[in-house]
């Protein structure tokens, strides 16, 4: 068995990790390619694994759009994937490099293995572009790895046959349980200076395309208003390096007493952080599935999520992105412990970190 693995943002590399640590331990040939869709940060999470790819496509440009992504993946990969000929193409989740690379398979007639198969909102412009890159792979796929079983009946609802649908939890949890040190110290400032023990500690991440503008002031208005009135309050906010993140940022967040702006964190670090935190204000999908393993609050500063087993289990709650629910629902759980414990005793519904290893025994087994 030959596999090729794509990825070209931060999340998909911190979610295939563990995937190719499973096929280096057990010594099955594979190709790694990067689109380097996202350049610097994901360079990062190669370096933190200890991942090496044999194939940079370095398609990243400044302010890229989404027509040149797609096409950048297509034709950039076009050779690569004529030159190594791979059994199964792997891909992860729902980015513009997992649709394009996805298509160029198909046009190639290799077969498909969807990492993280099955999201949904069902509303097609939120999250946006990421909804309909994940319902187009799921129509190019052979293989669907969904990580709970409710995603897997929203593939057979969709005409999916269930032979070709495994449960297998997701990889991010493979990835947290190989990062996470409850003794690590943070090397530098401010990190190095903040008193996790007796103030708590709001971690912020937002970097959504949809929340750009209104949304994202009233996410920050809300951030500064927490910390102004809770004096053992900080907040942790590694800011995107989108211009359209950093711009309000900077307005609303930059010179607040106990607010900390910091660059985009290594996800070694970005773990320690959250697992230090008191709970987390979030729009990223990961966070929201790595959350829960470290017992942490998430509250998910989205109008819709594709990940509702933490919502239904207990451990998020979606509050969207109104100044005002923001405020009154980490008020709450600032001030209620019962309210607090509640959320973070409850079971992760993503996993127990052997996912990957449950994904390389089905290709092993139906690839020949």
């Amino acid at each position: 068995m030959k596999v090729a693995i794509v990825f070209g943002t931060r999340p998909e590399a911190i979610k295939m990790a563990p995937l190719i640590k499973e096929l280096d331990r057990r010594k099955i040939e594979h190709t790694i390619i990067v689109t380097a869709q996202h350049r610097e940060i994901l360079d990062q999470k190669l370096e933190v694994f200890n991942i090496k790819p044999h194939y940079d496509l370095d398609i990243m440009q400044h302010d890229q759009d989404l027509f040149y992504v797609t096409t950048a993946v297509l034709n950039e990969i076009k050779p690569v994937l004529l030159k190594e000929k791979p059994d199964v193409l792997l891909v992860q989740g729902d980015t513009t490099t997992t649709f394009a690379a996805s298509l160029a398979a198909y046009y190639f007639k290799i077969p498909v293995g969807h990492v993280e198969a099955g999201l949904r909102t069902w509303n097609k412009f939120n999250p946006y572009p990421e909804e309909i890159n994940r319902q187009l792979t799921t129509r190019i796929a052979e293989f669907h790895f969904a990580p709970t079983e409710w995603a897997k009946n929203n593939l057979v609802r969709e005409g999916i046959k269930p032979n070709n649908i495994f449960v297998t939890g997701n990889t991010v949890i493979d990835a947290l349980l190989m990062i996470v040190d409850p003794k690590y110290q943070f090397p530098e400032e401010p990190l190095r200076s903040i008193d996790f023990i007796n103030h708590r500690i709001i971690l912020l991440t937002s970097h959504r395309r949809e929340n750009f503008g209104e949304p994202m002031e009233q996410v920050f208005s809300a951030c500064r208003y927490l910390v102004e009135h809770n004096p053992d309050v900080e907040l942790i906010y590694p800011v995107h390096p989108n211009p359209n993140v950093q711009k309000k940022a900077k307005e609303i967040l930059a010179n607040v007493p106990r607010v900390h702006l910091i660059e985009p964190m290594e996800y070694k670090p970005f773990v320690q952080v959250m697992n230090k935190a008191y709970f987390i204000l979030t729009d990223s999908g990961g966070v929201q599935e790595e959350a829960p393993t470290l017992g942490k609050p998430v509250l998910v500063l989205r109008k819709t999520t594709e990940r509702p087993e933490a919502i239904e289990v207990g451990t998020a709650k979606l509050v969207g992105t109104d100044k005002n629910v923001i405020i009154k629902e980490a008020q709450q759980l600032l001030s209620d412990k019962s309210k607090y414990l509640e959320m973070a005793t409850k079971t992760n519904p993503y996993g127990d970190g052997k996912a990957s290893e449950r994904i390389v025994n089905i290709l092993l087994e139906k690839i020949h």
